[in-house]
């Protein structure tokens, strides 16, 4: 039953994105060229090479070798982001079109307006005889017969749907290219104060880099991993916590990029945890290879700070392979007058860090939509996207990531390593 409702799913979602990719080449191919030309084989050929990489970068991690996915990775995954913006932009163009047809008919319309030449009636007896030549044709002078009007309302009809493709286009390029920008450049610092009633008077002031969502793979690798380490040393921080979903691959094909860790400085160290993308390639290789890299793991186990103490859970997706999250090894024994900073993956399991008496939870997963308007269904699986909210006496904090998954692509959700800033009330 259950891989019957998956292939169903899977159907209905293969239909959805053919329908979709139908009505883009229809208004971006075949509305706007000639039958047989070389534009209209040209797009028809990448209205269906597109769509294909970009299925095939969706399941590449999981089917192919890293050398072999990064052939259909950048194309694909492009395509996945420019075919959102260009959808809503040729929607949108549907409410231009009928403007755009009623001004280009006005001078046509015009131009029909202009009064004839007054006639005058010749009487039978003075007019002259016609004198009949095969060769005679109709005066230059004389109206369009009813064939001239189809040819007119075909070429507007080409003029209106080339503005709006061109357009649409534009539009598609334009969000795109800013935001793929935003992440090949590496996140941005942000910086929030977080008051904790627990915590003593000598850590006012603590500072945690929290980075998370890093999704090294295909197209995001040493280099960018290189750019978080730069950032994350320049701002000084007491303390690291790596949250999770640090890759979309195996240790073999990416720790050569994952390597920059090693270089990660703090006063009290850097610790990880692991995130839902770590189990899909193999967690525990990765656990030992950030150990390895002088980054502590923390699964399921806290360590005790000098202020507070530091716990850190695995995500949900290990569940299925024994590896959850266990809230009463990492935190049933512990010291609950001291404050207690907990690292999760995943916002959602705040309820559980609010049972145990957690005073932070620092989360990632979201991305923060990363591509508008995904907030709003990031909104309907998790408790909070981004930023820092509060749940009973847990407060919990959330970073949009420092990375992206598929499309190396933010819209509306600029990637961030954030400088958490501890503030004790008794200062």
């Amino acid at each position: 039953m259950k891989i019957a409702v998956v292939v169903l799913g899977a159907l209905a979602a293969l239909g959805v994105l053919g329908a979709a990719h139908w009505y883009i080449w229809r208004r971006m191919v075949r509305d706007v060229s000639r039958p047989g030309g070389r534009y209209r084989r040209i797009g028809t050929a990448l209205a269906i090479a597109l769509p294909v990489c970009m299925l095939l970068a969706a399941v590449g991690g999981r089917a192919f070798p890293l050398a072999v996915e990064r052939w259909f990775a950048w194309p694909g995954y492009l395509w996945m982001a420019v075919s959102i913006y260009l959808l809503f932009a040729l929607l949108a163009g549907e409410a231009v079109r009928p403007l755009l047809r009623r001004l280009r008919r006005a001078p046509a319309t015009a131009t029909a307006a202009v009064p004839a030449a007054e006639s005058v009636t010749v009487p039978p007896s003075l007019s002259p005889s016609p004198s009949p030549s095969p060769s005679s044709s109709p005066s230059p002078l004389a109206p369009a017969g009813p064939a001239a009007r189809p040819d007119a309302d075909a070429a507007r009809r080409l003029f209106v749907s080339r503005v709006v493709a061109g357009g649409a286009a534009a539009v598609a390029v334009g969000v795109v290219g800013n935001g793929m920008y935003g992440v090949l450049r590496g996140p941005r610092l942000k910086q929030v104060t977080v008051p904790l009633a627990k915590l003593p008077r000598a850590a006012h002031g603590y500072r945690i880099a929290v980075v998370s969502d890093i999704h090294l793979g295909p197209i995001l690798g040493t280099a960018h991993t290189r750019r978080i380490v730069d950032t994350i040393n320049a701002a000084q921080p007491d303390l690291i916590t790596v949250v999770g979903d640090l890759v979309d691959g195996t240790v073999p094909e990416l720790g050569p990029a994952a390597r920059p860790l090693a270089d990660l400085r703090a006063k009290d160290g850097a610790y990880f945890v692991t995130g839902n993308h770590e189990y899909f390639s193999g967690a525990a290789p990765w656990v030992e290879f950030v150990r390895e890299l002088g980054v502590h793991p923390l699964e399921n186990d806290r360590v005790e700070l000098p202020w507070f103490d530091l716990a850190g859970v695995n995500d949900i997706a290990g569940t299925a392979q024994g590896q959850g999250p266990d809230y009463d090894r990492a935190l049933g024994d512990r010291d609950r007058a001291r404050a207690a900073v907990l690292m999760a993956h995943q916002p959602v399991t705040v309820h559980d860090s609010v049972r145990h008496g957690v005073d932070l939870q620092l989360s990632g997963h979201t991305h923060g939509g990363q591509l508008w308007p995904g907030n709003y269904l990031a909104e309907l699986a998790n408790p909070t996207v981004a930023g820092l909210e509060r749940y009973g006496d847990t407060q919990l904090y959330v970073t949009r990531g420092a990375g992206a998954w598929g499309p190396p692509v933010r819209v509306g959700a600029p990637s961030d390593i954030t400088i958490v800033t501890l503030a004790s009330l008794q200062a």
